[in-house]
């Protein structure tokens, strides 16, 4: 999967695949080979040569590396492309969807609540890690595809804003 992080006004190209335990990440040219567990929910632990590194991701992109902060904004290029801005799809449907299999941990909205962009709508566990989705728009809660528990695929429509 490729992305775009943004890390104190510098985009930074990011490549990553999944091997059982094992992530190969590709960052700006760099390979690294890392070992991956999470703690709880949001706090992950990365083995890379030897040396472990605790980290924790808040929903808001705030990244905790040791005493280090960060905040961190990713982007899925795929999304991007072709894409007019935020006004284009402000009259329209939005969708919200998985990126990857995994399994619904919690849904934070109902049918029928009004939502701004940005606000966590669903929870999404894949890869042993907690994915907060959130609204790409304002707007209204239309359609809740999903139930708690479930487990979803790849490209699986989740949920559909208004």
């Amino acid at each position: 999967m490729k992305l775009i992080a943004e890390l104190n006004n510098e985009k930074h190209e990011v490549e990553f695949n999944l091997d059982g335990e094992k992530i190969f990440a590709k960052i700006d040219g760099r390979e690294y080979e890392l070992e991956s567990s999470d703690v709880e929910p949001n706090v992950f632990l990365f083995k890379n040569d030897n040396q472990i590194h605790q980290i924790y991701a808040a929903p808001n992109g705030i990244v905790n590396v040791g005493n280090n902060q960060f905040d961190v904004k990713i982007f899925d290029p795929k999304k991007l492309r072709g894409s007019k801005g935020s006004e284009a799809n402000a009259d329209g449907i939005a969708e919200i969807k998985t990126a990857m299999p995994g399994k619904i941990v919690r849904i934070m909205v109902e049918e029928g609540t009004e939502v701004t962009h940005g606000q966590g709508v669903i929870v999404v566990e894949a890869m042993k890690m907690q994915n907060e989705m959130k609204s790409p728009k304002d707007g209204i809660v239309k359609t809740i595809k999903v139930e708690e528990g479930a487990t979803v695929n790849a490209g699986d429509i989740l949920v559909i804003i208004e």
